[in-house]
């Protein structure tokens, strides 16, 4: 398959490719592919999902570099001192930053408490609430995209600073990427059109009702935007010569902290990224219904894909692999 087959592939997809907007590839250096579809251009950006949260890991490693917080291991209570723990709670005390990364924070609850709060003035705060338990620290793996709002609120405590200011200063602008803006309302409606709605978005962030973002989802970015992330990663933390974040940060985000069971592809995990090989250095940043930041080592390449939503679509690495690689050597 080369490339105009490929992107006639995608265009008369009914399935998984559907609903791709846009691909973006950058190797060894060089933009080797750039293509879009159902009315997109290379300089619109989408709601990625929980790429989101890939790019929060790369926001707790600046804030270490610049000693905001001082460790992975800094308990996340150091950064709330003004906040009254629930009566009979201690299992709160105990979690650190790096239970946040890993998603090995405990939660009260069986499932997470998303019209609670989405529906409150300061959603940090309120998910607060829900971190702890009378279980303790079990060191289990829970997927809460909820629980990496904490980490915006630790990130703006200890930075002094929004969190959008935070990323826009050390890591956007930086990359030479477009600065983001707030998103601005947070109703129930405007939530589920920031979800549904099909067509292109600002270079924005949703944020709750405090102007701070939603750390787990919400950010918006063009295919470009996460290919030109993911050389960071392959660079090492570097761009243009300059440092942006520590080589040693990003060698312990991409490292294999915990293995995951079958819903999440039996891949391995790091800080907010995926390990999908064992044996191999390739790394993702992952969103649902299909948008990624795929990051190959091996071969010098990083690529975005960006995907309207569609339900049931995770994990792209496959697609990117036995479809896009070939048809770049093409």
């Amino acid at each position: 398959m080369n490339r105009e087959q490929l992107h006639r592939y995608i265009s008369e997809s009914s399935g998984n490719e559907s609903n791709i907007c846009q691909i973006y590839a950058i190797r060894d250096g060089e933009t080797v592919y750039d293509d879009c579809w159902h009315g997109f251009k290379t300089e619109d950006a989408m709601n990625v999902n929980s790429v989101t949260k890939g790019i929060m890991a790369l926001l707790a490693g600046i804030a270490l570099d610049k000693g905001c917080i001082t460790s992975v291991d800094q308990k996340v209570m150091d950064f709330f001192p003004d906040y009254k723990v629930k009566r009979g709670e201690k299992t709160i005390y105990d979690v650190t930053v790096r239970h946040l990364l890993t998603m090995t924070a405990p939660y009260k609850g069986r499932s997470e408490p998303w019209k609670k709060v989405c529906t409150s003035d300061d959603w940090t705060l309120t998910t607060l609430d829900y971190l702890g338990g009378r279980n303790g620290i079990t060191g289990e793996f829970r997927y809460a995209t909820l629980g990496i709002q904490i980490l915006a609120g630790i990130i703006e405590r200890a930075a002094g600073e929004k969190c959008i200011d935070f990323a826009n200063r050390n890591l956007f602008e930086p990359l030479d990427l477009p600065k983001r803006i707030l998103h601005g309302d947070s109703s129930k409606e405007d939530q589920f059109d920031f979800f549904m709605n099909k067509n292109p978005r600002k270079y924005e962030w949703y944020s709750d009702p405090q102007g701070a973002v939603t750390a787990g989802w919400g950010l918006c970015m063009s295919a470009k935007d996460m290919a030109v992330i993911g050389t960071l990663v392959l660079n090492d933390g570097m761009h243009n010569g300059k440092r942006i974040i520590s080589g040693e940060y990003l060698r312990e985000m991409t490292s294999a902290q915990l293995k995951l069971g079958e819903r999440f592809g039996f891949m391995n995990y790091g800080y907010l990224w995926y390990k999908p090989f064992e044996d191999r250095d390739v790394y993702a940043a992952i969103g649902d219904s299909g948008n990624i930041i795929y990051v190959n080592k091996e071969l010098n390449i990083s690529v975005g894909i960006t995907g309207t939503f569609k339900p049931r679509i995770f994990d792209r690495v496959e697609f990117i692999e036995q479809k896009l690689l070939p048809a770049l050597n093409e």
